[in-house]
Parts: C-alpha cells; structure tokens; sequence
C-alpha cells in the first residue's frame, strides 16, 4: 500500500467514524426519548388507578366490615432517618387504614406496604394507638400475590362492578 493510499484509508475511517458517531448520539436522543415517554406511561397509569380508588373510597370509606370518617391521598411525611409516602390513608377515631395503589400488583408490592405499614406509627405519632390495617389495591393482581396478601394479613381491593359515573353541565346537549 503506498502512503498515499494509507493516507486516504486514514481519512475514510476518520469520516465514518465521525458518521458512525453522528448516527449513535441520534439512537441514543431516540432511546433516552423512548424511555421517558415509556416511564410517562406507567406514571400515568398509576395515577389513575390512585384516581380510581381513591374516587371509590371517598364514595364508601371502608375496608371489609371496618368504616372510615376521613379519606387522604399522596401523603408525604419526611424525619430525621426515614421518609415514606403513602398514597391513600383512611382514618377514624381508632383505626388506620394504610392502601397501596398500583396499576397492576406484584408480591414486592406487598413487601412494600408492609414498610411503610411499619414506619407509620413512627412517622405519626399521634396514631400510636390506633389499630392499623393494610391494603393493597390494584387493577390486576395475580394470582400469587393475591393469596400472598391476604395471608399477610392485607385487604385487597379490585375494580368490580358498576364503576361508571356520569356528571354533566347546565349546558346538556339535546339533539
């Protein structure tokens, strides 16, 4: 190979890479793009499966036989060693009731809800007397974590039923 042909191999590989480069910083803008709009995605979803029981519960504060008189959502409580948020908390004059909302439940969604059940009383030592119950809600749980909830010793709460309703202005269309 001669030094010409050595010098124009050098200065191909130097434009390909410089191509090759260009290409990758391109894929790499799509796939960070794709990644937030995928984690928009379930964010979303999880927001409205919070809507959704939380709606639910406002509508019938209850779980199993045990009533509420107060329905909270997105409570956020930061001290000194730990910090939790909890997105629904009933309460009454005796009783806690702690619900994890999740689009679709998994068995470490149980776990999870048992530390936060576990740091409540010391996040808000006001409930220290309270009894406190747990809930894990969801608009798809399997099977597996179902049964591993309820052994636990949670509540689980599912979409059923007649879950429609419609609100409508003073301005009704009629045609």
């Amino acid at each position: 190979m001669t030094d010409d042909e050595l010098k124009d191999l050098v200065a191909s590989l130097a434009v390909a890479q410089k191509e090759t480069s260009e290409q990758m910083r391109k894929t790499d803008a799509k796939l960070e793009s794709i990644g937030i709009q995928l984690g928009n995605m379930s964010k979303n979803q999880g927001d409205v499966a919070e809507e959704f029981f939380y709606n639910s519960l406002v509508a019938d504060a209850h779980l199993g036989a045990i009533h509420f008189d107060e329905v909270l959502s997105n409570m956020k409580k930061h001290s000194v060693n730990l910090q939790e948020e909890y997105d629904i908390v009933l309460t009454n004059g005796e009783s806690v009731g702690i619900v994890e909302v999740k689009y679709k439940a998994h068995q470490k969604d149980i776990d999870k809800l048992e530390r936060k059940m576990s740091h409540f009383k010391e996040l808000f030592p006001w409930f220290k007397s309270y009894k406190l119950y747990g809930a894990l809600a969801s608009f798809h749980v399997n099977e597996v974590a179902k049964k591993e909830a309820l052994d636990r010793g949670f509540f689980v709460l599912q979409r059923k039923g007649d879950v429609l309703h419609t609100e409508s202005g003073e301005n009704l269309l009629i045609m």
